[in-house]
């Protein structure tokens, strides 16, 4: 069994008096000391199933209408409040991409690391300010004694990225999710995260699972990718496969947008159309509307009407759609 394994995942939203789709039959797995990225547009339901991971999302707005989320052996979906205490505090742990609203600014940053600390251990260490002085150590801050007295915002945005690392890593989770987690830093402090969190997975052997919109990153760091568009899956891989032979339509034009080194071009490629809204998803391919292959191909007509199944198409290599050959 893997260590995380989501399932024909689907959550809506009460928006106006009506449910609206935001994740749609999302599957994949997730093994110890992997990491997988999710990467697709703004709004397509990326951090919307990370959040459902731990069953974060408030209920309602939200309601998981159907599938399965199993971690570390046990059903998410279908936890009591107090199973769900447990798995929020020893399995799973979150980074995310802001962390100066993620961080309380009327507490000095090492009793927040100390809360967790002791929140996790339950008072099994003897010594938590000492293990809140080491996590600070481990992420890279230097003189913990002292930035342990500091407020929020008399630190940097990638010390704030730190401090968080240090309160994800406090119960020693099984999975770290890391959402956008050098989105509001600048380039030289994302090559520090980054290079943090990879030191973290190769010694503690700890899955992480990546949100980004950087294609960069992911070809740097993870294992394996998952893309999303509108709320679905639409292509999963090994990174290299996914990199060097992109099967869906929408990845293929993913990665057409990536700029190159050596190869100026007065105007950079991209994908013509908007993202269709909750309210308006066709009943066939969500990205038929933007896509040039189905209407070169005479298939739009197919794809509008017809949704296309999710189908391995060389081993380990899954997507969905109609023109696949």
């Amino acid at each position: 069994m893997s260590l995380l394994e989501v399932d024909n995942l689907s959550i809506d939203f009460m928006v106006d008096g009506c449910w609206l789709p935001a994740v749609s039959d999302v599957s994949f797995t997730l093994e110890r000391g992997e990491v997988l990225s999710i990467v697709g547009e703004s709004g397509c339901g990326k951090s919307v199933t990370c959040l459902s991971l731990a069953r974060l999302l408030p209920e309602p707005p939200a309601r998981y209408s159907s599938g399965q989320i199993t971690l570390a052996g046990e059903a998410v979906l279908q936890s009591s409040p107090r199973a769900l205490r447990e798995i929020r505090r020893r399995r799973i742990s979150y980074i995310f991409q802001e962390p100066t609203a993620s961080l309380n600014p009327v507490f000095r940053v090492g009793d927040q690391i100390l809360e967790a600390v002791e929140l996790r251990e339950k008072g099994k260490n003897n010594d938590p300010r000492g293990k809140t002085l080491e996590l600070l150590s481990q992420v890279g801050i230097p003189e913990p004694a002292t930035t342990a007295k500091r407020y929020p915002h008399e630190l940097s945005g990638g010390m704030q990225q730190r401090i968080m690392i240090a309160m994800a890593l406090a119960g020693d989770p099984d999975v770290l999710v890391a959402d956008e987690p050098t989105t509001a830093l600048d380039v030289t402090i994302q090559a520090q995260i980054l290079d943090l969190l990879a030191k973290i997975n190769h010694e503690r052997n700890m899955a992480i699972i990546l949100v980004t919109h950087n294609l960069g990153i992911v070809a740097d760091m993870a294992q394996r990718v998952v893309v999303m568009y509108a709320g679905k899956a639409v292509e999963a891989a090994d990174t290299e496969t996914l990199l060097r032979h992109p099967a869906h339509p929408y990845t293929k034009a993913l990665l057409r947008a990536v700029p190159k080194i050596g190869h100026p071009k007065e105007t950079l490629a991209t994908i013509p159309g908007n993202v269709p809204s909750p309210r308006d998803f066709p009943p066939g391919c969500r990205f038929h509307g933007r896509c040039v292959e189905a209407l070169a191909l005479e298939k739009d007509s197919t794809c509008a009407t017809r949704a296309p199944e999710w189908r391995e198409i060389a081993k380990g290599h899954h997507a969905a759609c109609h023109c696949l050959k």
